[in-house]
């Protein structure tokens, strides 16, 4: 594992500024969660350029639904938000991949998928971050504090609570449909 954090990612920064308004006070709670989870991926997975790229996308959209849908049943607009950006931007042989490891970050158990593909890693770092490292996968507890540090919680983890309640509240028998066996 690499010691230095990513502390700018061009695609990563870029996908949040498009999407800035639809978070509006999220903003900077959603890009320090992102953040963190894009680094957490990255200690999983080599650190070439494209595979830093694919991270970005994932770790900037993965949630994004919640926002730009209004909705806590926000994968099937993440992964179409996704699938937009990829066939945008000239990286739609990407597009599996990426819509995958959105589609699996709450899965409960580990993906049994495509052993090359960016999806563990990504579901791995998800949960270490929900669970504020409960779920560790093996990173110590110094780099979780220091990926705190750098991008703290804001009230990521609160609003996800309030969400959650809001979500029961209105749908009492299914009130974490992200959720995946």
């Amino acid at each position: 594992m690499s010691s230095e954090l990513l502390t700018a990612i061009h695609q990563l920064d870029e996908l949040l500024a498009q999407h800035a308004a639809a978070m509006g006070r999220d903003e900077v709670p959603y890009r320090n969660h992102a953040y963190r989870v894009a680094n957490l991926c990255i200690a999983f997975a080599p650190r070439d350029p494209d595979t830093v790229h694919k991270i970005a996308i994932a770790a900037a959209l993965h949630d994004m639904g919640i926002w730009t849908n209004k909705t806590f049943d926000y994968l099937q607009p993440s992964i179409e938000l996704a699938r937009a950006h990829l066939d945008r931007v000239g990286k739609a042989e990407w597009t599996a991949e990426i819509t995958t490891m959105i589609l699996e970050h709450h899965k409960i158990s580990p993906f049994r998928g495509r052993a090359d593909w960016l999806v563990e890693p990504f579901r791995k770092s998800d949960w270490i971050d929900v669970t504020l490292g409960l779920r560790s996968f093996g990173i110590p507890r110094s780099r979780l504090q220091e990926l705190q540090r750098q991008w703290p919680d804001a009230g990521f983890h609160g609003g996800l609570v309030k969400q959650e309640l809001k979500r029961f509240l209105t749908h009492p028998w299914s009130p974490l449909p992200m959720f995946r066996a």
